[in-house]
């Protein structure tokens, strides 16, 4: 797949690539408790100002989500690890989606939208590859935009100490 990528533009949000300009956002992301919640928790904000590179997150399958000129999120489009328990293929090599973002911008459709944009473009760039998504079952807002993009639950299973819900999305022939 071609990478970086142009930036992706939706209604409301840009999706590209990370910036210099990002990098307190990405400390912002990592070290809020509200975030960490269903990640395994926060990091120390000191140790994250100490350890982030310049250009956080630069790297293939990797999306700022941008509202308004200021980074409000993240997204993922990453290989499964194939020790992990959650795959769709035997010998696994699924792409998983991710999105983190931060608590000023819940609850406003930014997730549906700026995801929905992202599993276009993996569709486009990729046709016929099925997508996966692992979010711990507690986590009610994930597993409801998990439905809301098309994925279906496969499985739950144990892992980090927690319940995960395991879905694919597999696209249209």
């Amino acid at each position: 797949m071609a990478w970086p990528t142009a930036p992706i533009r939706t209604e409301r949000l840009v999706l590209r690539e990370s910036e210099a300009r990002d990098r307190e956002a990405f400390v912002e992301l990592f070290a809020s408790p509200e975030v960490g919640t269903y990640v395994g928790g926060s990091r120390p904000r000191a140790e994250l100002e100490r350890s982030a590179p310049e250009v956080p997150g630069r790297r293939p399958g990797f999306f700022v989500i941008e509202l308004d000129g200021a980074m409000i999120g993240m997204i993922t489009l990453d290989p499964r690890a194939p020790g992990r328990r959650g795959h769709v293929r035997p010998g696994g090599g699924e792409t998983e989606l991710g999105c983190m973002f931060l608590p000023h911008a819940w609850g406003r459709g930014y997730a549906a939208e700026a995801c929905g944009a992202a599993l276009d473009w993996f569709a486009g760039a990729l046709p016929g590859e099925p997508v996966v998504l692992c979010t711990q079952s507690a986590n009610d807002r994930a597993v409801r935009l998990a439905a809301k993009l098309g994925f279906a639950e496969v499985e739950r299973f144990e892992e980090f100490g927690a319940e995960q819900w395991f879905g694919v999305r597999t696209p249209p022939a």
